[in-house]
Formats: structure tokens, C-alpha cells, sequence
């Protein structure tokens, strides 16, 4: 009796009639979490891959401090230097995504507009700093590598790897690349956003909970950047 009491009382309200809202949640907001969650099994899947090909060819795989050792107008070996660059430009735009969000809460408009636009730059920024790293990464170094036959290979593609086993390779342009892709499409979606609050779409509806929504999809591709870098620059 007291449920089916519970169930009509909360019906009037709205479309839902199962009871207490599960995690006093709106649909959209689950919903974003039902995606995270699907995605991070499947960032989970490739990096899973990438351990156990890194474990059955460990003699020939390449170590990140010997690859990833450049950084833009500085000459000499900085090993990972220029990674944990752009692990700290993505890690503050998650700060300034918690700050836009925390200021929807207060309602005020301004400052939401100033901290996603400085989270968008951030998402610019570390895109711009991947292209870079990729370049280099292809072509390689002045050195090359030497193969059996005699014949040069010079940087890294789908085929061959000048620093090591090709499969290193496949794996850093797949799952970086998927993770970018990520990046750019919250970029994108930011910049949606941050139209609509400048319009004042969300002073009218009363409340900020898209910000708050893109802003979970953030910092979860920040969490998964942390899990990628430890993968491949750190382990």
C-alpha cells in the first residue's frame, strides 16, 4: 500500500512513476552516464590489448623515453617533458570546466562564459600539441633505423616503426587518435554551449544543467587521457 501510494504521489509531477528518482538524476544526466560508462569499457578493451601485445613482444617494444623526447624550439633529448606539457594543459581545463559549472549553479552568466571559453582553448591547445607530437612521431629522427635487408626507415606508420615493433605504432595512433577524437568532439560541443549561454538559452530555462552535462563528458576524457598517458609514456 505504501508504494503504490509512493508511485502515484510522484507521478503528478511528471513522467515518472516508478518512485523516488534513482539518484534524484534527470534523464539526460543518466543518460550521460550510461555513455561514460560504455565508453570507458571500451577505452578499458584497446588499452587491455595494448598491455598484452606490449607483454608477448616486450624485447622489441619501443620504451617511451627514448621515443617521445622533443619539445618545440628547444634542441637536446627531453624525455616526456612535452607529454606531461599536455597532460597539465588538459588536466586545468578540467579546472576551469568545474568552474563553469559551479558558476551555472550561482547563475552567473558572465563568468560561465569566461571559464568554458578557457576550457575551449585548453581542448585547442592540447589538440594542436597532439598534431605536433604525431608529426614528429611520424617522421622520426635524422638517424633512422636500419632493417635486416639493409634498406632505412625513417619516423612511423601502419607498417613500420623506426623506434621498435610496429604494433607500438597501430596502437598509438589508434587510441591517441580515438582519444583526439574525443577531445575535438567535446571542443565542438563546448562551443555549442558556450553560444547558447551567451544567447541566454539557460538564464531563460532557469538553470545551467547543460553545462553541467558536457562537463561530466569532459573530465571523464580527462580521466581517460590520465589512464592513456600512464599506459603508454609511464608503465
Amino acid at each position: 500500500m505504501q508504494a503504490s501510494s509512493a508511485i502515484s504521489n510522484t507521478n503528478t509531477s511528471g513522467s515518472w512513476g516508478g518512485g523516488s528518482k534513482p539518484l534524484v538524476a534527470g534523464y539526460g544526466k543518466l543518460m550521460m552516464w550510461f555513455f561514460i560508462v560504455s565508453d570507458a569499457l571500451t577505452f578499458s578493451g584497446f588499452l587491455v590489448s595494448y598491455g598484452f601485445s606490449r607483454f608477448k613482444n616486450i624485447d622489441s617494444w619501443p620504451i617511451a623515453d627514448e621515443v617521445f623526447t622533443h619539445f618545440p624550439f628547444l634542441h637536446g633529448d627531453h624525455p616526456l617533458l612535452f607529454v606531461a606539457l599536455m597532460t597539465f594543459i588538459l588536466i586545468m581545463s578540467s579546472v576551469t570546466m568545474v568552474l563553469a559549472v559551479n558558476y551555472g549553479h550561482k547563475m552567473q552568466k558572465n563568468k560561465v562564459i569566461l571559464w568554458l571559453s578557457l576550457t575551449i582553448v585548453g581542448g585547442f591547445m592540447f589538440l594542436g600539441s597532439q598534431a605536433w607530437e604525431w608529426g614528429h612521431f611520424i617522421h622520426g629522427t635524422e638517424q633512422g633505423r636500419m632493417l635486416a635487408d639493409g634498406s632505412m626507415i625513417h619516423g612511423a606508420n601502419l607498417m613500420m616503426n623506426e623506434y621498435g615493433h610496429p604494433l607500438f605504432a597501430d596502437y598509438f595512433f589508434f587510441i591517441t587518435g580515438f582519444h583526439g577524437f574525443h577531445v575535438f568532439s567535446g571542443v565542438i560541443i563546448l562551443s555549442i554551449i558556450l553560444i547558447n549561454v551567451i544567447k541566454g538559452t539557460y538564464e531563460k530555462r532557469g538553470h545551467y544543467e547543460m553545462v553541467e552535462k558536457v562537463g561530466l563528458y569532459w573530465h571523464f576524457v580527462d580521466l581517460v587521457w590520465v589512464f592513456v598517458f600512464t599506459f603508454f609514456y609511464l608503465v
